[in-house]
């Protein structure tokens, strides 16, 4: 519907459809939190649960969208295409939303989000086994591989919940304002007074314009790119990549500004593990074997994501305060490791 308009109009849609984005991105995380509160969830899982995957409603819309017309490396692309930036937007949170206070991963001090994490790396290395398997592999339209990264991801996040109460680790060290301090924001002193009907129905409400702004943000700035001559991989997975972020810059932004950092960190690793998953969906529609249509830079592409996080893992763990640029040095790394390889794609994606 968008290839007959000028290129003035689709770049309105774009900055439209950004707007729409963060703002329902700011109510989403705000949501969220006192919903965790309320549910008794915690931010780590209740990250994972809601926020992960409502910012990713564009993901699953568009992944549906090319599963149904048979593009099945638009669908690959859009789910690998997108993990290693989005890791990338914590080096953002870390920067901007705490500047000169100490590293992001000092104050999101929760081992929950290193078990997130190590799921993280699960999916990508059950994806990147599951593309070399033969594509004729289906039954009931449901591949193995897909099939054993949801149940993964299921496993996952069971063990996840469990981890909120059983595991043996002491959160020693934690600064005071994340362990006993109030979030002192005008919005979230606003929610609390909203019963839980309204906060799940402005939540609701916020979700759905999540979904159809990034669906306008995705499909306008990709035919952006066409016009002005800007398509290819390398493209499509930093610009673009990037602006179909906006989902998660937004609601892990408003998340710190509450002092939620463990929420920022669970948006973006439960946002990671969750994408995998789309695969099913993607082979339930199409009734073909999607894995295999993987290309050289989607499976690339998934390796750096899977670096990224372990950079992240180790931060989590050793929880360094220092920082560096004003970012922490686990950030530090990540923003390096990610420029270089980008750098490496471009060397075989010309």
């Amino acid at each position: 519907m968008l290839h007959s308009l000028p290129l003035l109009i689709l770049i309105l849609i774009f900055v439209a459809a950004v707007a729409v984005v963060w703002l329902a991105g700011i109510y989403l995380s705000s949501t969220t939190d006192e919903m965790d509160d309320r549910f008794k969830l915690g931010q780590a899982l209740g990250g994972m649960l809601f926020l992960a995957i409502t910012t990713n409603l564009p993901e699953i819309a568009i992944t549906a969208s090319a599963a149904l017309s048979h593009n099945l490396e638009i669908a690959v692309g859009n789910i690998l295409g997108g993990i290693a930036i989005q890791t990338v937007v914590l080096v953002l949170f870390d920067v901007v939303g705490l500047w000169r206070k100490d590293a992001l991963s000092y104050y999101a001090a929760s081992l929950q989000l290193v078990l997130e994490g190590g799921l993280v790396i699960a999916v990508l290395l059950l994806t990147i086994m599951g593309t070399q398997l033969p594509s004729s592999l289906v039954f009931l339209r449901i591949t193995p591989a897909t099939l054993l990264i949801t149940i993964t991801w299921i496993v996952g996040v069971w063990l996840i919940g469990k981890a909120r109460k059983d595991l043996p680790w002491q959160e020693k060290g934690v600064p005071e304002e994340v362990l006993h301090g109030e979030r002192s924001d005008r919005k979230k002193k606003k929610i609390q007074h909203w019963n839980t009907v309204h906060i799940v129905l402005v939540f609701l409400a916020a979700a759905l314009f999540t979904l159809v702004a990034g669906v306008a943000l995705e499909e306008s700035g990709n035919e952006i790119a066409n016009q002005i001559g800007m398509s290819g991989v390398v493209f499509g997975s930093t610009i673009l990549a990037l602006a179909t972020a906006l989902p998660e810059i937004s609601t892990g932004l408003a998340s710190i500004k509450l002092k939620a950092y463990n929420l920022a960190f669970s948006d973006i690793f439960g946002g990671n593990a969750f994408l995998p998953v789309l695969f099913l969906l993607a082979t339930l529609l199409s009734g073909e074997a999607v894995l295999p249509k993987a290309q050289k830079a989607d499976l690339y592409l998934a390796a750096l994501g899977g670096v990224l996080t372990i950079i992240y893992i180790y931060g989590l763990i050793f929880r360094p305060k220092r920082q560096i640029l004003h970012m922490g040095i686990d950030s530090l790394l990540v923003l390096i490791c990610y420029v270089l390889g980008i750098l490496g794609l471009v060397t075989f994606a010309r």
